[in-house]
Parts: structure tokens; sequence; C-alpha cells
């Protein structure tokens, strides 16, 4: 397990805290939280993991976002663990698949993350992508978990614009508290439509993949000279610059950040980018680097 004094953690802790995001209801969030994609895939990485979110805990990272699909529950369970006597701490995140998003199937779907998560409740409760159940069945199911309290807001992933403003206009659907979708310095297109229009409605944008996923997008950011240039003037590394990116207006743009850690030293990085903030010049230098798109494009999805 990673050493890391007491005073150097409280020191972390408070410059995440400080970076916050409100929901329409008035919670407050951290803007960077933790996602756990690929936790409990592999049973030797386990207690590193448990570990990790239990360190991003610490360190004020206190939004958790997991789902069923990961691992099949394998996710779930590992977070189960990892908030163990700490739940009252915790916004925890899950996500049902849109073939059990109506109906009984919805409520056992969620019954069964709960168990998983060795909780009552959820804070949040997310339909994962668009599916073949009808819409207004998810958003009365939703409903119905909330009234039953077994989920105290509910939200969607993968939604553009298009299907937002579809989303909003049925029964009960302006209740939806967030849409979580890809966002990332070399993934732009949300900001041409999808963002304002989310944070004219007061409904914070969940970033999933903030630095990027593996591969050559990834090595085409973090090896930009002018990036390398601008981490180093702030002492830290490119990965840790692009989600400071992510977050860089998060308390008026309703960003919430949400990378995911596998070992306790990467944890520790994420919560460090909360302390950087990027000056106009250098955002302008990032534009110009990484523009965002003119036009409406289709939204990007993993």
């Amino acid at each position: 397990m990673l050493q890391i004094e007491d005073q150097k953690i409280e020191k972390i802790r408070r410059a995440v805290l400080s970076r916050k995001v409100k929901f329409a209801d008035g919670t407050e969030v951290p803007a960077i939280g933790q996602g756990t994609w690929h936790m409990g895939d592999d049973p030797e990485n386990h207690q590193d993991e448990v570990d990790t979110l239990r360190l991003g805990i610490r360190l004020g990272m206190t939004l958790i976002d997991t789902a069923e699909l990961y691992g099949y529950g394998k996710s779930e369970r590992v977070v189960g663990e990892a908030i163990r006597g700490l739940r009252d701490q915790i916004f925890l995140v899950s996500k049902v698949m849109p073939s059990h998003a109506g109906g009984r199937n919805l409520v056992s779907a969620c019954e069964s993350s709960l168990k998983r998560l060795g909780t009552d409740h959820l804070d949040l409760y997310l339909l994962h992508w668009k599916g073949g159940v009808p819409i207004e069945q998810t958003i009365d199911g939703m409903e119905k978990l909330k009234q039953s309290g077994k989920i105290l807001r509910w939200g969607v992933s993968n939604f553009d614009t298009a299907d937002m403003k579809n989303l909003i206009h049925r029964p009960d659907g302006a209740h939806c508290t967030t849409n979580q979708v890809l966002y990332h310095l070399g993934s732009r297109g949300i900001e041409v439509d999808l963002l304002p229009w989310q944070k004219a409605q007061h409904m914070p944008v969940m970033a999933y993949s903030p630095i990027a996923q593996g591969g050559s997008l990834k090595k085409q950011l973090t090896t930009e000279p002018a990036l390398k240039k601008i981490a180093a003037a702030h002492d830290v590394s490119p990965i840790q610059l692009l989600l400071a990116w992510c977050i860089r207006r998060a308390e008026t743009d309703g960003v919430i950040a949400i990378p995911k850690a596998s070992r306790p030293e990467h944890v520790l990085a994420n919560a460090e980018a909360a302390s950087v903030h990027l000056s106009a010049e250098e955002l302008q230098t990032l534009d110009r680097l990484f523009p965002r798109p003119s036009h409406k494009v289709p939204l990007d999805l993993l």
C-alpha cells in the first residue's frame, strides 16, 4: 500500500473538496470522482482496487461510479467492499443495462446492485444507454424506485441532445438529474450543443474517460510538446493536465469527471489534478491544438 503522510492527504483533500458541482436539488459533489470500469475483472487485483477506492475517498473523491455491466456485478462487489463502514460519506452511482430498464426487471436489477454494493439505496441510478424498452417505462420505473427509497435520483448515460430533449418532455422526464457521456480534450463534440443545453437545464454532465482511452489518440494528447510544456509548468504529468482541463470550469459548466484508477498512485495523481488551475493563455493554446468541432457531430461513445 502506498504510504502518504496525513498532512499531504489533507492538503490534497482540501483541494479536491474545493472543486464542487451542484445538482438541481442543491446536492454538491466533488468535480473529480472515481470510475470503476474493469474493476473486479482480475481477482489478483482485488485488494489493490479496494485500497485504491478507499484512498480516493480519503482524498475527497467521494463520488463513486459503477454499473451492473462492469464485470457483470464484480465491479459493484469491489465498490461494496471499499465503502463498507463509509457509506454515509459516499455519493454512490450505478447504472442499469437497457435490457433491464423497464417494469419488474428494473426493480430486480436495482435490488441486485444494492445487494452487491451492500447498501439500501443509491444516490444516483442511470440508464446505461438507450435500448429497446420505451423510455416512458424507464422513467416510470425510476420514479417508483425513488418513491420506494431505493434510489434518491436518476439519470441517463450516452444520450445526445435530441435524446435529452425528447426525454424531458415525457411525463416526469424533467426529473432526470444528469447525463453521463464521453468527454475529454480530444473529444469535445458535446461543447457544441449538449453541454450548453444541459447547463441551461441545471443538469450536470458526468464525463467518463476524461483522460482519454488508451491507444493512438491518448498518445497524441500526452506527447504533444506544447501540452507537455504546460504540464511541466504546473509540475504535473500530461495525464493530470488532461484531467485538470476536463474540470477547468467544472463549477460553472457543471462537469463531473470520473477517471478510473486501478492503483493507489494513480488515484493520488487524479486527486492532485484538482489543484491545477489553467490560465486563459494556456487554455487558448490547448484550444488551438485540440479545437472543439465547429458544428454538431454525433456523440462519441466507448
